[in-house]
């Protein structure tokens, strides 16, 4: 049995539909992770399994009872918000153990709680304190703290760390990684940091305009993106995307024209038979899947001038125009020795190779990891 079955929900604001028929099966025990750009309908999502957000239509059921039509204090769930919401005239204790006192839990069964939250968390020297003598990843543990005691079927985040700086960033998503293992939780969790999503998730669900693009684990979105929208979204730096044109194709490849006039074979299958000579296909390959080719006379894919280079300490990313004046990126190693100015030669393994049609879709399947790239 699903944790939490969304099925077909709809949701609009003024004649604007923010959700269009969204259908997710959210496993038990799992960490699920909502991403995708502002307005994607991923924070309206959250709040409609929370029942902040009433459905316009569809089910939302929980644990195998439909809780669409329920109050959310009736749902099972606990929500932990982007601002921390605590009460500042009150404690770290009381605020964790405000809403236990507001169903009239009995005090012993409330200090035990807070106490057993608060250990979990590291937090059990704080709760005396009151928010203001706290800082920001203190305060967020207090409002993770506020949800364990609920004891809830469901936890929901809702870009809970975009409020703190990079370092304690990194620091609140290990700990949340913990978190979930400790308590065995089943925990949803919104962000449009694909990094967080990445790290953090058994599985992601990447929204686009209220509709969900593709569901999977992090690898799997990364090496098999479904379309051109989830391969430019997951990663970073994103994917490289050129338009290029198709030379010929058979039963078992498409060639395709190089930037600079070099063919590429494609090794694919039946969905390419749509594809014909001269139509224009998007060729993407990652930044990281380019390697410098220090000899003039390697075959490589993509030849240009560095422009700009970015020196990031373990890596270095470069910024190449080729001959058309497209601009690629290319990921190398801190020590590379590349000069603004310089002609480079950048080829990748055909194994890192996606095509994607002018509507967004990919070619199915991959293609296959052993051939290499060939350069005609």
């Amino acid at each position: 049995m699903s944790a939490v079955h969304l099925q077909e929900i709809r949701k609009a604001f003024a004649g604007t539909e923010v959700l269009k028929g969204v259908d997710i099966d959210v496993k038990e025990h799992e960490f699920l992770v909502f991403v995708g750009p502002s307005g994607c309908g991923k924070s309206t999502l959250l709040r409609s399994i929370a029942g902040l957000e009433s459905i316009d239509s569809g089910h939302v059921v929980i644990q195998g009872e439909d809780v669409t039509e329920l109050e959310p204090s009736q749902r099972g769930v606990a929500m932990v918000f982007q601002s921390y919401a605590l009460y500042p005239h009150m404690s770290v204790y009381e605020n964790i153990a405000f809403g236990l006192r507001m169903i009239k839990l009995p005090e012993a069964q409330i200090k035990e709680r807070v106490h057993r939250a608060a250990e979990i968390l590291q937090i059990g020297q704080l709760l005396e304190r009151r928010p203001r003598a706290l800082s920001g990843g203190q305060r967020q543990r207090v409002a993770i703290g506020r949800s364990i005691v609920r004891e809830p079927k469901v936890f929901l985040f809702d870009e809970p760390l975009s409020n703190l700086d990079a370092a304690l960033r990194v620091q609140m998503r290990l700990e949340l990684i913990k978190l979930h293992k400790q308590l065995n939780a089943t925990m949803i969790y919104v962000t449009h940091d694909q990094t967080e999503a990445m790290t953090m998730a058994d599985r992601i669900v990447v929204l686009n305009h209220g509709q969900v693009e593709q569901i999977g684990s992090p690898l799997e979105l990364y090496r098999k993106p479904s379309n051109r929208f989830v391969a430019g979204f997951i990663g970073s730096p994103k994917m490289n995307f050129l338009e290029v044109k198709v030379r010929s194709k058979d039963a078992h490849r498409v060639t395709i024209e190089l930037p600079g006039g070099a063919s590429l074979d494609v090794p694919c299958s039946a969905d390419a038979d749509a594809v014909e000579p001269g139509q224009t296909l998007v060729l993407g390959v990652r930044p990281e899947h380019f390697v410098e080719a220090a000899n003039e006379n390697v075959d490589s894919a993509l030849t240009g001038e560095v422009m700009v280079i970015e020196h990031l300490g373990s890596e270095t990313l470069l910024h190449v125009r080729l001959a058309d004046d497209r601009v690629i990126q290319v990921k190398g190693s801190g020590e590379s020795a590349a000069e603004e100015g310089q002609r480079l030669r950048a080829r990748f393994s055909l194994r890192h190779v996606h095509l994607f049609r002018q509507d967004g879709a990919a070619l199915q399947p991959r293609w296959a990891v052993h051939n290499e790239l060939r350069v005609n």
